[in-house]
C-alpha cells in the first residue's frame, strides 16, 4: 500500500475492508467507551457551553474509524466533530467518495500543517500509523499531537508478537483475496512495536497501555502536560 504504483483496484478493496478488520482486531469500541465517551459527556455538560468534543484523526486510511466513532457517539446521544487528515491522495479520494456523517470531514494534509495554523482539538488519535514511521517522522507526529491536543492524544497500534502474526495470518485469509490485507497486514505486524519498545521511544509525558489483545496505545494526558508546563516552566516534551 505504501507503493505509489500499487494496483489501484486492490488498494480500494483494501480500504473498503479496513472497517471489517478494525472491528475485529483494533479495539476502537473499547477505546471509545473508556477514553472518548467520558470526555464527550463532559463536553455535553460543560459550563463553557461546549456541547461537542472535537477530534482529529491522523492518517485516516479508508476513513472507517472516524465514521465509527461518530456513529457510536450519536447512538449515545453525544456529539463528536471529527476532522480526519491524510496526505495520501488515494486515501483522500476513497474516503471522500464514501457515505459519512455530516460531523466527519476528510482533509488531504499532514499534522504539521495544522500545527502551523494553530489549530487545536480536544482529542488527537490515530490507528495503525506509528509502525509506519521512522524515528524522525515518529517524533514529528508525537510532537504535533502534543501541540494539537487540548485533552488527550491516543495512538492505537498493533503490539508485535508471534501469536498476533500467526492469528492474523490465519484469520485474514477469508477476506483478503484481491486486496493487500494479507501482505501488508503481516508486514505491519513485523514492523510494529512491543509495549516495552514503544515506551522507550515515547517522549516524556507519554505512557503506554495495553487496551485489547495484541494492541498497544500511546497516550498523552494533554491537560496534565500543560498544567505541568505552566507550573514549572519546562517544555512539554
Amino acid at each position: 500500500m505504501d507503493d505509489p504504483d500499487c494496483d489501484p483496484i486492490a488498494l480500494d478493496r483494501t480500504y473498503a475492508r479496513f472497517g471489517m478488520v478494525n472491528r475485529l482486531v483494533s479495539g476502537w469500541r473499547g477505546v471509545y467507551r473508556d477514553l472518548i465517551r467520558p470526555l464527550a459527556r463532559e463536553a455535553l455538560t460543560s459550563p463553557t457551553g461546549a456541547s461537542s468534543l472535537s477530534i482529529l484523526d491522523i492518517g485516516f486510511g479508508g476513513g472507517d474509524v472516524p465514521i465509527a466513532l461518530a456513529r457510536w457517539a450519536r447512538s449515545d446521544g453525544l456529539e463528536l466533530v471529527i476532522t480526519a487528515i491524510d496526505p495520501d491522495a488515494r486515501a483522500f479520494a476513497f474516503a471522500t467518495n464514501r457515505p459519512a456523517p455530516p460531523n466527519v470531514s476528510f482533509r488531504r494534509e499532514g499534522s504539521s500543517e495544522l500545527v502551523a495554523r494553530g489549530e487545536r482539538f480536544d482529542v488527537v488519535l490515530s490507528n495503525h500509523v506509528l509502525h509506519h514511521l521512522d524515528a524522525t517522522a515518529l517524533d514529528q507526529v508525537l510532537g504535533d499531537s502534543a501541540a494539537l491536543a487540548r485533552r488527550l492524544a491516543v495512538h492505537n497500534d498493533i503490539q508485535r508478537s508471534r501469536a498476533a502474526y500467526v492469528g492474523y495470518q490465519v484469520g485474514i485469509t477469508p477476506i483478503a483475496r484481491g486486496s493487500f490485507l494479507r501482505t501488508d497486514g503481516l508486514r505491519s505486524i513485523r514492523r510494529s512495536y512491543t509495549a516495552r519498545e514503544l515506551a522507550r521511544v515515547l517522549p516524556s509525558g507519554w505512557r503506554v497501555e495495553r487496551h485489547a489483545p495484541f494492541r498497544v496505545l500511546a497516550l498523552l494526558d494533554a491537560v496534565g502536560m500543560e498544567s505541568a508546563s505552566t507550573g514549572d516552566g519546562h517544555d512539554r516534551r
